[in-house]
């Protein structure tokens, strides 16, 4: 047997099954002994059974074992095939839960967010000057909403960062700013997540050419959700 016999008859694969019969495993041992491919594939799937048996243990109800390769010995793949059949139905479990939750949760939240919406806002402008009047967003639990707010431009910055900052003083998210981007106002989505109810508060830094930072402004506000 050749090297292009064994590819065509796919026999490094039959062999692992033990699907060949006793006169063509007998060539195909005398062959891959001398052909270094046909030895490396057949090492290559020593070793991914050895390691799909350990993983898949408790699915096929066996303890791995070593297993040698040697010359007239048959039936030492036997336990390949429950093996394979484990592997198959875990792929397809994997498959089945993609198809059936992963995908449509994945297309509805994409057909969501191509769909014109309605998002819950406020505006931060000025709020810096207001004292306790704090505008309020009401939106429900993991849904997006807007925040409109002016970062006085400086020239000593070359960009800003904006931070929001929960209820606890801990930071939810950070957005880096183009300094052009100053010149109008700021329409900034904030993501869905879990947040929490209270006050928020955008804090935005400017950022100089030496990477420093400065703060220029605390924008609160008091995030309410509906039930």
């Amino acid at each position: 047997m050749n090297h292009e016999e064994a590819v065509r008859l796919m026999v490094v694969e039959k062999y692992l099954l033990d699907e060949l019969s006793p006169e063509l495993r007998e060539r195909f041992e005398e062959h891959f002994f001398e052909c270094q491919e046909c030895a490396l594939d057949v090492r290559t799937g020593t070793a991914f059974a050895e390691h799909s048996k350990a993983i898949l243990s408790d699915t096929v109800h066996e303890q791995p074992r070593a297993v040698s390769v040697r010359r007239g010995q048959r039936g030492v793949w036997a336990w390949l095939r429950p093996v394979l059949a484990g592997t198959v139905a875990i792929l397809l479990a994997v498959i089945g839960y993609q198809n059936f939750v992963t995908y449509p949760r994945l297309k509805q939240t994409v057909t969501l967010a191509m769909s014109p919406q309605i998002l819950p806002s406020a505006s931060l402008i000025n709020v810096n000057t207001r004292g306790a009047n704090r505008p309020v967003v009401v939106a429900h639990q993991g849904q997006p909403f807007l925040l409109f707010v002016d970062i006085p431009g400086e020239a000593r910055f070359t960009s800003y960062v904006a931070e929001l900052l929960g209820p606890d003083g801990n930071s939810e998210w950070s957005l880096n700013i183009p300094a052009n981007a100053t010149q109008d106002t700021l329409s900034i989505r904030v993501p869905s997540e879990d947040y929490s109810a209270g006050t928020q508060t955008l804090v935005v830094r400017g950022v100089s050419s030496g990477s420093s930072s400065s703060e220029i402004g605390r924008y609160p506000f008091e995030l309410q959700f509906q039930k």
